[in-house]
């Protein structure tokens, strides 16, 4: 316990010196309006007294949904969360980049989604990415917490080399690009994306692979959010000028194009203990392995 209390702390000085190099300072926006917009069901959508905590409640008529306002090629995206207690079983909140409003068919995706469970059942994260529309590369973990308890930061790092998914500045899932593939069809490196938050019901699928309902007498469920902040590449037509790599920004210089020392005592720590499923193992789905499952998160 002390050797993984002294490498998140290693983690979090490495992200935090990597910022403190950059001119920009990913400072979160504290004005709800500034950064998103509502998608449906406003009703749905309250917020502190303050303005601080947006909260997305979900009932057995609708769910809801927000986005942000700009579209991002690249970058660091963050956001403090704290998930519905209680009986969550079905219930899906979902943290995810796209490149458009609805689920089209040549969408490019990198999803977190927190799949509800029975009360005193762990949470799962699922994580997934998705280029032109087809996605099946799914990740699950539980972690080493409670997400219903006290908000905590769930992050990604999005740049041409690699995509990283971090809980509270631990990194759970690495995602490599590759140069050696002429026909990328895995990276989701080309097109620029929104994020988006929603709560909806999925128990035909979210709990047990759908053999636990909702239970719709314990709605409203609620999930809450603060302290969004990105550091990333907006997009502006045709062409941004960051959209290359620069290295002008502590997202695309050469740290974060791969795992640090620490980050890598952190990643195996969390292979060993947390991974619930890995589609990369899963033989029975892909008898002939995806290509992108070849390459190794450790380089």
């Amino acid at each position: 316990m002390e050797t993984r209390c002294s490498s998140m702390a290693a983690v979090f000085f490495f992200v935090a010196a990597l910022m403190a190099t950059s001119s920009i300072t990913a400072t979160p926006t504290p004005s709800f309006e500034e950064n998103f917009n509502i998608m449906w069901s406003e009703n749905h959508f309250t917020t502190s007294d303050d303005g601080q905590i947006w909260n997305l409640a979900l009932d057995n008529d609708t769910g809801c949904g927000f986005q942000t306002k700009h579209m991002y090629r690249f970058g660091w995206f963050s956001m403090k969360l704290k998930l519905v207690g209680g009986d969550s079983a079905g219930v899906v909140t979902a943290y995810y980049l796209c490149s458009e409003n609805g689920a089209g068919p040549e969408r490019d995706e990198i999803d977190f989604e927190f799949l509800g469970n029975r009360t005193g059942e762990p949470y799962i994260i699922q994580t997934n990415v998705f280029k032109n529309g087809t996605g099946n590369r799914e990740m699950r973990h539980t972690l080493w917490f409670d997400p219903t308890k006290d908000y905590h930061t769930y992050s990604i790092l999005w740049n041409n080399h690699q995509l990283v998914f971090f809980v509270d500045r631990v990194p759970i899932r690495v995602y490599k690009n590759s140069d050696k593939v002429p026909n990328n069809d895995f990276f989701p490196n080309q097109k620029p994306m929104y994020l988006f938050s929603s709560i909806w019901n999925a128990d035909d699928w979210a709990t047990r692979g759908g053999l636990e309902k909702t239970d719709w007498k314990k709605a409203p469920f609620v999930s809450s959010y603060k302290d969004f902040a990105v550091e990333g590449c907006r997009w502006k037509d045709p062409f941004p000028a960051c959209v290359s790599t620069t290295t002008d920004n502590w997202w695309d210089q050469y740290d974060a194009w791969h795992l640090s020392k620490t980050q890598k005592m952190d990643y195996a720590w969390v292979q060993r203990n947390l991974v619930v499923y890995d589609y990369c193992q899963d033989r029975e789905r892909f008898p002939k392995m995806p290509w992108e499952c070849s390459i190794s998160p450790w380089a």
